[in-house]
């Protein structure tokens, strides 16, 4: 996990004294997963604690089935992207712009991409305006809660305080830590929902299948779409995860392609391990994401409680207060707190890579000079939290930020599909595609993100289909 790989050496570029055999099993490759928890704690956080609940909230249990889709229908891609990265040992953000056509130095996918990377500046300002109001709720400054003061100087201090953690570039510890945090409340939530058939506001079996019936409630398909794009890995985590892979040493490990048996072997095996990662990661963020929505459809939606505005932390305080008590408040910021914390300290360095990759593909800066990278990732660290900050401060509503971050998110979906076939079909060596199985949810996937791009996208246009 992190920035650097026991050699010590960059990690980008691939050298036969960097080779290393991949372990076998599950219990000789834990120590070489990472990669996915770093996702993971990126995912278990907005999309789960803000627009996960808010539809719950919403709509009740109809959109279940939706959740279950949302986590699992992208990880076949995004399995697939990294397959290629750790093949040929580029990110993600250096093969989107090798797909046809391109305009100059640019391809359309990184086009794409930035205009996606301007709705995030509002989505992660909504990250941290959200973690500023459970600070602000938790340890008020000025009197009031929820007061410009208080708002103010708390996402000032999330700002400062996380350009000041991740400045070195070491993510070993953030990381570590923020996973650590978000493992403990997802935990809790999960208990939490498993409870609530116990508690005034229980749920039955009943209520479960009525979730599953494919349907979608008139009013909520801009929600419903927004969660999708955002719940389990988006766009953006699906391009990010391969940085990640590339920087965990997966690639370098395999070695440059000499097209021999033993290089095959290697890739073969650590694509394996790969798989165990992504498995691991979508384990975590999957129950999480169903427990939140469980909390919001059984607690929120019956009291018609709607998360709008600053408002939003304490409403969904509500679900704690009310299933477990008024002291559960605290807790419940606390861990708050955690979840968004970590979303935001997981987007810091991983943005700044993929803004900073941007960068080189349009001849701004060499990416393989280690060196000059790591300066422009620095510059970026400093960068992406004050304008994050600064969006919060100027548009003051998290929940139709992170909405609005997860339409672009998922209209962006099908375009990492195209790019992910393109280059799977281009530049992977058969002998190391995936199996008939892995294959055919390929398909499925990539089908289905591609349909919901679609609907995504003529939402946007004021399609209706209601």
């Amino acid at each position: 996990m992190g920035t650097s790989v026991a050699s010590g050496d960059d990690p980008y570029v691939l050298t036969a004294d960097g080779v290393k055999e991949p372990p076998k099993g599950w219990k000789s490759s834990l120590r070489y997963l990472g990669p996915g928890l770093i996702v993971s704690a990126s995912i278990v956080g907005s999309g789960e604690l803000i627009a996960t609940t808010a539809l719950g909230a919403e709509v009740g249990f109809a959109l279940l089935w939706m959740v279950i889709l949302s986590t699992a229908v992208k990880v076949a891609v995004q399995a697939e992207l990294a397959r290629w990265t750790i093949i040929t040992g580029k990110p993600a953000l250096t093969g989107f712009n090798q797909v046809p056509p391109k305009i100059g130095r640019v391809g359309w996918i990184n086009l794409l991409w930035m205009v996606m990377a301007l709705s995030k500046l509002l989505q992660v300002g909504g990250i941290v305006g959200g973690t500023a109001v459970a600070m602000s709720l938790l340890i008020p400054v000025g009197g009031e809660p929820l007061g410009a003061t208080s708002l103010t100087v708390w996402t000032i201090i999330i700002v400062v305080g996380s350009i000041a953690l991740l400045y070195s570039n070491n993510y070993n510890l953030i990381e570590r830590g923020a996973f650590a945090l978000v493992a403990v409340f997802s935990v809790a939530t999960v208990v939490i929902a498993l409870g609530l058939p116990f508690t005034p506001f229980g749920y039955s079996g009943g209520d479960l299948l009525s979730g599953l019936t494919f349907t979608i409630p008139v009013g909520a398909i801009g929600a419903a779409v927004a969660m999708f794009g955002i719940t389990g890995v988006g766009a953006d985590e699906i391009t990010f995860y391969t940085y990640w892979c590339v920087e965990k040493g997966y690639a370098r490990w395999v070695g440059p392609n000499d097209g021999s048996e033993a290089w095959q072997n290697r890739a073969q095996g650590w694509i394996k391990v790969m798989y165990k990662d992504v498995f691991l990661s979508w384990v975590i963020y999957t129950f999480s994401t169903l427990a939140f929505y469980l909390m919001g459809a059984a607690v929120l939606n019956p009291q018609g409680l709607v998360l709008k505005g600053n408002e939003m932390i304490t409403t969904l305080s509500q679900m704690y207060t009310d299933v477990i008590g008024e002291w559960a408040a605290v807790a419940f910021l606390i861990g708050a707190i955690a979840v968004l914390g970590s979303t935001l300290w997981a987007a810091i360095p991983s943005w700044a890579r993929m803004y900073v990759n941007v960068l080189a593909e349009l001849g701004v800066m060499d990416w393989k000079d280690a060196r000059s990278r790591q300066k422009w990732i620095r510059g970026f660290t400093v960068a992406l939290p004050i304008l994050w900050g600064a969006a919060y401060l100027f548009v003051n509503s998290p929940v139709v930020m992170v909405q609005i971050g997860g339409i672009m998110t998922g209209i962006f979906l099908p375009a990492v599909v195209i790019a992910t076939w393109y280059l799977r079909n281009t530049q992977v060596d058969k002998r190391l595609h995936g199996s008939k199985a892995f294959n055919t949810l390929l398909v499925i996937s990539s089908i289905a993100i591609s349909l919901l791009g679609v609907y995504s996208l003529l939402s946007v246009f004021g399609v209706s289909f209601d």
